[in-house]
């Protein structure tokens, strides 16, 4: 009987600048979730927002003057994958009310999706975004979650 591939290797800091969701992140469960997404081995900072923070992170480098659920800044896709993903909490938890999702469920999402875009996943166009979104909804059903992409 053949194993699984071990998991590639992980680096990560997890920082609460904003501390309202601590408990729905313990470190061990953003660590299995990014690694389920990872290819290679990596060091990927993780780190949770208000929306001052994350409003003024989005203006700065993406000119866009609102907060995001999740921002991606990466800096290098081998040999190590090297990435700092921004999450603002008030925008996840909107969105996962809105949607009707578990808030833990939606942060899954959201660190997957940031650790493919760490790797050079994009969805720029639609052939990028369906590559993404079937690697996305792969590694979602493999952690135990719905596919967030089912309609």
């Amino acid at each position: 009987m053949s194993r699984p591939a071990p998991r590639p290797a992980l680096r990560l800091s997890l920082q609460f600048a904003d501390p309202r969701h601590r408990d729905q992140l313990p470190r061990h469960l953003v660590q299995r979730w990014i690694r389920a997404a990872l290819e290679a081995p990596a060091e990927i900072t993780v780190r949770i927002v208000d929306a001052d923070e994350g409003r003024t992170l989005n203006r700065e480098y993406r000119h866009k003057d609102y907060a995001t659920n999740v921002l991606t800044f990466d800096y290098a896709h081998e040999p190590v994958v090297m990435a700092d993903l921004i999450l603002c909490a008030p925008v996840v938890e909107r969105e996962a009310q809105d949607e009707g999702k578990a808030l833990q469920a939606h942060y899954a999402h959201l660190l997957v999706h940031g650790t493919l875009h760490a790797q050079g996943y994009d969805h720029e166009d639609d052939a990028e975004a369906e590559v993404m979104e079937a690697r996305e909804s792969e590694v979602m059903l493999a952690l135990g979650f719905a596919d967030p992409y089912a309609r």
